[in-house]
């Protein structure tokens, strides 16, 4: 084993490496106050930047998940290092040479696991790209390079290379710089063979694959000569460093512009990401050999800071391939906050062909947004059925308008099921909405382990009752609009968000306790942190912005937003009697559940109680009574 690492060295890595500087290779850092730093956690999944660094104490802490560290701490985390691989890493990138304590200076097959293979990587990259640049026998992934509009500078910035075909030039040349044959078969740059390990990459162009770190962890290889019999394109098996779910090619080149720009382009290969980038398309990056999933929507995410008004679009071949590529993409469309579109050429060429044909500005064009990713999914549903007949619309909106309730913003949901009807040729439109809504309800009665479905006594029912989705907070029972309590809470918060000039000040003196529904007390209390209903009326657009940020959760950020687009229920005019009406309803009723209190409380005091309670108790319970009568009698001028 490897020495223990002198303290002053890790000491001396500590300080030579500033701990923002080590973070924001990872996620976008912006500015949280008092010094401090704040992004979306890389250790768990998150809407709203809970995650914190310090650059003046080299520390960081997740207020969410309670992660926390110094820089060696944090490279440790999201790499799962040990501390002396860390120690290593941090080491290398400073240009510390470090010393160790129980056998002096550590010889390289000492060095931890990671690093061994990393370093082998790093070596492997190097000896391909020269193999490129000046091999005879590599002229063929030259011209390969060059018949797609890339010149040997371009192959230089995106580190290509080159294998040759016999059986183990690379084990050799690896062997030569101390790997052991264990390590090699360990990295994937080897494979097992009758003699030994040989080459697992042999004749092929090679395209470096590195983490956000900007490491290089593995390999995508492809095929250029007819003797090979492997498949068209060949990757890194998956290693102790390398995940083919977990990377994205080029995201070590686009990381800034992507947090920079809140934008990402996700193309489909490794020479559609070089046309992009060379087209000026820096935010492009790719899959390596899988479907774009979780994992990938993680790392945009931590770039792209959940901005509401980032975008994620998506090209992909106009090939059935491609479409159906992309209706898997749109499975975990609701994984993002950012907006996600795609992109496909008029004539199905992709990225690197259309450079090739019409040049750079035709490249920049076709990423700009499009069509919304939602959109292009319902139009390849709807475009299988025949909309000419009445069945043919039914069949379609019974695919449809399961995935149009999977969209978890209500308001989001509830404009898309719109547009639904439209692409259906349904005129009409509320009948398209209450299907939607009907089976996000159902949906999230199932989520929360409900009974019920859609049977005859469930259809009966309608859209009057309101199941919200499950959270650690704000619990209590369903919400129905068959309580009238309920249903007045509701609509007085709905004219809190949507006409605030109409209950403001009123509204802003009401207690969070005057709302009996959790969830609705919940909204009142983010609309109070938000400043109140009176600060909506001097900036409505910025007020709704505001309860949303004050929200605890995303189930009361749902809230808010439903209620904010929900129709207010009405059958006249909304005005200020209208709008007094709601406020007196909820204020009596919080009146009387206090009257009923009191009540009780001077009846068990009347029986031998303390005098002075009794006295204080009765005295309120009058005023209480009086103002119960001037409610009833003036409404909403005795508020």
């Amino acid at each position: 084993m490897a020495g223990r690492i002198n303290d002053e060295d890790v000491k001396a890595v500590r300080d030579a490496v500033p701990i923002d500087a080590v973070v924001s290779e990872y996620l976008q850092l912006r500015n949280a106050g008092g010094g401090n730093l704040k992004g979306l956690c890389p250790f768990h999944d998150e809407k709203s930047p809970s995650f914190q660094v310090s650059p003046s104490k080299g520390l960081f802490h997740c207020f969410g998940c309670q992660e926390g560290g110094d820089t060696i701490t944090f490279v440790m985390k999201v790499d799962h290092l040990t501390f002396s691989e860390a120690v290593e890493r941090l080491a290398a990138q400073a240009g510390i040479t470090l010393r160790y304590e129980e056998g002096g200076y550590n010889p390289a097959h000492q060095r931890g696991e990671r690093i061994r293979l990393v370093e082998a990587h790093k070596l492997a990259a190097d000896w391909y790209a020269e193999q490129l640049a000046s091999s005879a026998e590599a002229e063929t992934g030259r011209v390969f390079l060059a018949e797609r509009g890339f010149d040997q500078a371009a192959a230089l910035h995106f580190g290509v290379g080159y294998s040759p075909q016999g059986w183990d030039h690379l084990v050799r040349f690896l062997r030569g710089k101390g790997f052991t044959d264990k390590e090699l078969l360990l990295s994937g740059l080897a494979q097992e063979g009758r003699r030994g390990p040989i080459d697992r990459f042999r004749g092929r162009l090679m395209w470096p694959i590195r983490d956000i770190g900007g490491e290089v962890v593995g390999f995508g290889a492809r095929k250029l000569h007819e003797a090979d019999t492997g498949p068209k394109y060949l990757n890194t098996p998956d290693t102790p460093i390398y995940k083919k779910s977990q990377v994205l090619y080029g995201i070590d080149l686009a990381k800034k512009e992507i947090a920079k720009a809140s934008r990402a382009v996700v193309v489909e290969g490794y020479t559609d990401v070089m046309a992009c980038h060379l087209a000026g398309v820096t935010t492009a990056i790719a899959t390596c050999g899988t479907a774009f999933g979780g994992d990938h929507i993680k790392i945009l995410r931590r770039l792209l800071m959940d901005n509401g008004s980032a975008r994620v679009i998506f090209t992909f071949d106009g090939d059935a391939a491609g479409q159906k590529a992309a209706l898997r993409a749109f499975e975990d469309d609701q994984k993002f906050a950012a907006e996600t579109y795609i992109a496909v050429a008029p004539d199905g060429m992709d990225p690197c062909e259309l450079r090739l044909a019409k040049g750079d500005d035709a490249v920049t064009d076709l990423v700009q947004p499009r069509t919304p990713l939602f959109e292009f999914a319902l139009r390849q549903i709807v475009a299988r059925y025949d909309l000419d007949t009445p069945a043919g619309r039914a069949a379609a909106l019974d695919e449809a308008a399961p995935v149009v309730a999977r969209i978890k913003n209500s308001g989001a949901q509830h404009e898309v099921a719109v547009q639904l009807a439209g692409l259906l040729g349904i005129l009409d439109t509320q009948f398209v909405v209450k299907r939607v809504a009907q089976l996000a309800r159902w949906a999230r009665e199932r989520g929360s382990g409900r009974s019920g479905g859609p049977g005859p006594d469930r259809q009966q029912r309608g859209p009057q009752e309101y199941a919200p989705a499950q959270s650690a907070a704000p619990r209590g029972p369903a919400l129905t609009l068959r309580n009238p309590v309920h249903a007045t809470e509701r609509e007085l918060l709905k004219l809190a968000l949507q006409r605030p000039e109409l209950v403001s000040p009123a509204f802003d003196a009401y207690g969070v306790d005057e709302f009996t529904a959790p969830p609705y007390a919940a909204v009142r209390q983010a609309i109070q942190d938000a400043g109140g209903a009176e600060y909506g009326t001097a900036d409505p657009q910025e007020y709704l912005v505001r309860v949303r940020d004050a929200a605890p959760d995303d189930t009361v950020r749902a809230m808010v937003t439903e209620l904010a687009v929900e129709a207010i229920l009405l059958r006249r005019e909304v005005d200020e009697a209208y709008a007094g009406a709601q406020l007196v309803t909820v204020r009596r009723r919080a009146v009387e559940r206090r009257i009923r209190d009191l009540s009780s409380t001077v009846a068990r005091l009347g029986t031998g109680g303390d005098p002075a309670h009794l006295a204080a108790a009765q005295n309120e319970l009058w005023i209480l009574q009086q103002y119960d009568q001037a409610l009833a009698v003036k409404g909403a001028a005795a508020l």
